[in-house]
């Protein structure tokens, strides 16, 4: 598989994915309190958003890089 169409494929993917969650979220553990051998926290969790402008973006590019791959065959 020639590199445009393989970039093109990820593109593409990583567009609809965009499209379909609209972000991700993960969770990391915060320390509220540190004294010794007593400590408190809690965990956090973070959402990260994806603009559609974005995932259209991706969208547009990989199937340019998927017409250029077949192009060149």
């Amino acid at each position: 598989m020639k590199a445009p169409l393989g970039i093109g494929v990820v593109l593409i993917l990583l567009g609809i994915v965009g499209f379909a969650l609209g972000g991700f979220s993960f969770t990391h553990e915060k320390k509220d309190v540190d004294m010794g051998p007593v400590q408190i926290s809690h965990d956090k969790k973070e959402n990260v958003p994806i603009p559609p402008i974005l995932s259209g973006i991706a969208l547009v590019g990989g199937i340019a890089l998927v017409a250029v791959g077949f192009k060149s065959k």
